[in-house]
């Protein structure tokens, strides 16, 4: 706190860890190995796009960065816009070589680009697509404004399954940094990925 934060009466919060977002890059191992929960190879940052050409072009920039970066891999990028009017930037390993790594550097990079160009309040979440033995969907979301990571398993339209989501929780409570708060476990339905 600083002496200006005294005399104001204001202080500003902290954000979470931005490392936090890394742990997904060795809890994948644990997933496979011990619960057969495999990578999909696909993962996406959402964030509420600015109508502006300045954001615009930002997202341009790091579609492209993160499409030569991934050129070693062959991930592929595309964005598009949701209903609630969120932007989704959909990270793509080609069919049968998913790499987590790779996709946590783009997720990363895409949201370092928007915090450095002063728009940090935008970020909602990064999603990482997982699939367990039966070709279940399991999602796993970090929150950039809490810092956590959390389970979600839909079941159908509009259903999820709290008491597998819960179970992964205690599963994966050591490797990755979970939200505590079960009422903060937000579900995102029509998950582009």
């Amino acid at each position: 706190m600083g002496l200006r934060d005294i005399l104001t009466g204001r202080h500003q919060v902290k954000g979470p860890a931005p490392d936090r977002l890394f742990a997904i890059s060795t809890a994948y191992v644990t997933l496979q190995a011990e619960y057969q929960i495999e990578p999909a190879g696909s993962a996406a940052i959402v964030f509420q796009a600015l109508a502006t050409s300045e954001f615009e072009a930002t997202i341009k920039e790091m579609e492209e960065v993160v499409t030569a970066t991934g050129g070693e891999s062959a991930t592929k990028v595309s964005s598009e816009d949701d209903s609630y009017g969120y932007r989704w930037m959909v990270l793509h390993n080609p069919d049968g070589a998913p790499s987590v790594e790779d996709l946590t550097v783009g997720i990363n990079a895409v949201s370092s680009s928007i915090e450095t160009a002063g728009h940090g309040e935008r970020l909602l979440c990064a999603v990482f697509a997982f699939a367990d033995a039966k070709k279940r969907r399991i999602y796993f979301i970090y929150n950039y404004k809490r810092g956590f990571w959390y389970p979600f398993v839909p079941e159908g339209p509009q259903q999820r399954s709290t008491e597998r989501e819960l179970q992964i929780k205690a599963q994966m409570s050591s490797e990755l940094p979970m939200e505590p708060e079960i009422e903060r476990w937000f579900p995102l339905w029509g998950i582009p990925i």
